[in-house]
Parts: structure tokens; C-alpha cells; sequence
């Protein structure tokens, strides 16, 4: 008994060196056919965050002045050059400031609905691809944990096979399969995880910036109004 315990101790520590020896290449392959979806998720997650991080990026960025400006124009009753103004700036603030001006002098209710609701398609826009970025957060791990469970399963039938001689090496591929595509798994789905709530908070960053300006331009609206000059 002690001399198997022994010889064991010895198969595991030879395998640990073996492990920290492979390359990368060898120890992905080890993981067997699970590493090649989580590997393709893993792919997709960076194209994801990097495509909604420079998206956000975008339309987070807005003129500090653009509300004085379309201010002094509503007042002066430029109401051509503020429209010009938004769609020049192009952004979900000023795309919802344009669908406002072009409602000025229908009721205020009207007008906060129509601003309302571009808000909300523009975030819906921004949202483009979170939830599935979510769901890789979610997901890739567990099919890691699927990993680990085929592993063990091929660990004891190889056992059963082997009868009452149990040789570590001939073990080694099923807890290969097991512990690499846990591995596999977590480095997947843990930047996934932290991406998605990443850029939820810029998001949610941008509508408190989405409802200050609605909010001010509301209050544009109760300003006196000069004679009109529509340019």
C-alpha cells in the first residue's frame, strides 16, 4: 500500500512537471473538443467589449457648450441652425435634442415624449450585443464544468478498465480534459462578466447625461423667445 502511494505521489509530481513544461498549444489540445467553443467565445467576448466600448465611447462624447448653443439659437428662433447643429454633432444626446426641436410648438407632453422615445431606441442601440456578452459570462463556465465532468467520467471508466492495476499516466487524459476546460472556462467567462458590468455602468453613465440634457432643454423651452428668423 505505501509502495503504491508512493509510486502515485511520484506519477503526480512528474505529471506537474510535465504541465509547467508544455507549451501552450499542447496544453490547450490536451483539453479535448470543449476548448475549441469556449476558445471561439473567448474570441467573440474581446470583439464584443472592444466593439461597444468604442461605440459608447462615442456617444458619450459631447461639446460642452452644444446646449448653450442650441439655447441661444431656440431663442433667437434659429430653429433651422439647431437642427443643423445636431446633426452635425451626431451623437444619442444631440439625435435626441434634434427629434425635440423638430416638435417645438406642439404641446410640452409631446415633445417629452418624442425625446423619450428616441432616448430609448438609442440606448436599446447601445445594448446591441450585451446580452449575449452576458450570457458568455454565464455560459462558459459552466461548459467548463461540463469539461470537468466528461473528464472524471473518463478518468473512472479508464479505471474500470484497468481493472485492479491503476496507472496514473493512463488517468492523466481525463483529468487533463477536467481541470483545462475548468480553467478554459473561468478565463472566459470571468473578463465577461466583468466587461458586461463594465459597460452597463458606461451606459447607464450616458442616460443620467441623456436625461440632464433632456431636462434642459425642456427648460429652453420656457425661455422668451425672439422674433423668429428661422436660418
Amino acid at each position: 500500500m505505501v509502495t503504491f502511494l508512493q509510486t502515485a505521489t511520484s506519477d503526480v509530481a512528474e505529471a506537474a512537471v510535465e504541465t509547467t513544461r508544455m507549451g501552450l498549444w499542447e496544453l490547450f489540445t490536451k483539453g479535448g473538443w470543449l476548448m475549441w467553443p469556449l476558445l471561439i467565445l473567448g474570441g467573440v467576448t474581446i470583439f464584443i467589449f472592444v466593439e461597444r466600448f468604442m461605440a459608447i465611447r462615442k456617444a458619450s462624447v459631447l461639446d460642452m457648450n452644444f446646449m448653450n448653443r442650441i439655447r441661444d439659437y431656440i431663442s433667437e428662433g434659429k430653429v433651422r441652425s439647431a437642427v443643423a447643429l445636431c446633426k452635425k454633432t451626431d451623437t444619442p444626446i444631440a439625435r435626441m435634442i434634434e427629434k425635440g426641436i423638430e416638435r417645438i410648438g406642439r404641446p410640452q407632453s409631446d415633445v417629452q415624449s418624442a425625446i423619450e422615445n428616441v432616448a430609448n431606441l438609442e440606448v436599446s442601440k447601445l445594448e446591441n450585443g450585451l446580452p449575449f456578452l452576458a450570457t458568455i459570462a454565464g455560459g462558459a463556465p459552466m461548459i467548463g464544468f461540463l469539461g470537468t465532468v466528461l473528464g472524471m467520467v473518463e478518468t473512472f471508466m479508464d479505471m474500470a478498465a484497468a481493472g485492479g492495476t491503476v496507472d496514473m499516466s493512463m488517468l492523466a487524459g481525463g483529468m487533463y480534459v477536467a481541470m483545462v476546460t475548468t480553467v478554459m472556462g473561468l478565463i472566459v467567462g470571468i473578463p465577461a462578466y466583468f466587461g458586461y458590468n463594465y459597460l452597463v455602468a458606461r451606459i447607464e453613465k450616458l442616460v443620467f447625461q441623456m436625461e440632464a440634457n433632456s431636462i434642459a432643454f425642456m427648460d429652453i423651452l420656457n425661455l422668451p423667445v425672439q422674433p423668429a428668423q428661422k436660418q
